[in-house]
């Protein structure tokens, strides 16, 4: 499956941004049957978990630092996960991966497939 994010940009401390992350290819009976996850990578520093969604959109795991700020949903139908930021901080500033895993996880190895990365910079 090929995953496609977008929805970074620049805005300021406290502000709000959505992410949004849409699966091509060979997606049909696919994309519902993953779980999808966003993970980021600051400057300087390895990528790291920020949040997962399992297949029905019934379960959902963060990251301590996001919790009560992010939230992480999903349509099937339109094969999209999305990543909805809140009160955002300057060391939220980072490249956000969406990916998609067979397990439910928090893991990077148990991902198989990546997307290309969107740039989020706040500024303080």
């Amino acid at each position: 499956v090929q995953l496609q994010a977008s929805g970074g940009g620049l805005v300021q401390a406290g502000g709000s941004l959505r992410l949004s992350c849409t699966a091509s290819g060979r997606t049909f009976s696919t994309f519902s049957s993953y779980t999808m996850g966003w993970f980021r990578q600051a400057p300087g520093k390895e990528r790291e978990f920020v949040a997962a969604i399992n297949w029905s959109g019934g379960n959902t795991k963060y990251v301590d630092s996001v919790k009560g700020r992010f939230t992480i949903s999903r349509d099937n139908a339109g094969n999209t996960v999305w990543l909805r930021m809140n009160s955002l901080k300057p060391e939220d500033t980072a490249v956000y991966y969406c990916a998609a895993s067979g397990r439910y996880s928090a893991i990077q190895n148990d991902y198989h497939s990546w997307g290309q990365g969107t740039l989020v910079t706040v500024s303080s």
